[in-house]
């Protein structure tokens, strides 16, 4: 497991995922919001939105967090791993309300500088709409791969029970002296 994908809904954990993921696995991990927004959150060009995400797809190990339809298939084809945390809608829609509450007038660690979190109706909306209208096209894009590790967890039990299974397995290196 050197290159990770993790897509799912906002306020589904993929970037505490991600960073939990990189410590196990000692892999460098890139927030796809930190490349997109800038401060101010000003979306930067495409043309350089997709430029950076090559920079990273080229090295030989990542983990990348987060969806930006129109460069996923990359990404998902460079993966040997896909996580997909498809949970249910309020699940979301709680969590990302805890994350504004949690972050109010701050940035959060996987965002772009100086992009204090907010939570404005649009982004509620896309949230609470993102398993009818974004799930289906994900799941095309998935059953489309092969030759491809896809896990979904639909819980965060399930995804608890995995990463412990993961850390289980790996193997204990004595420390350096």
């Amino acid at each position: 497991m050197k290159k990770v994908a993790i897509i799912g809904c906002s306020g589904s954990g993929k970037s505490t995922l991600a960073r939990t993921l990189g410590a196990l696995l000692h892999l460098p991990v890139h927030h796809l919001d930190a490349l997109f927004w800038q401060p101010g959150w000003v979306p930067t060009n495409k043309e350089h939105f997709v430029n950076e995400q090559q920079k990273i797809l080229q090295n030989d190990a990542w983990i990348i967090d987060g969806n930006y339809g129109g460069t996923m298939d990359e990404r998902l084809s460079q993966a040997d791993i896909i996580i997909f945390l498809h949970y249910k809608t309020i699940r979301c829609l709680y969590r990302i309300i805890k994350r504004r509450l949690q972050y109010h007038n701050k940035t959060r660690p996987d965002m772009g500088i100086d992009c204090p979190e907010k939570l404005d109706w649009e982004f509620f909306n896309w949230v609470r709409n993102f398993n009818r209208t974004k799930v289906p096209a994900i799941n095309k894009r998935l059953s489309l791969l092969e030759n491809k590790t896809i896990l979904v967890f639909k819980s965060p039990k399930q995804l608890r029970n995995f990463l412990i299974e993961l850390e289980s397995s790996r193997p204990n290196f004595p420390m350096d002296s």
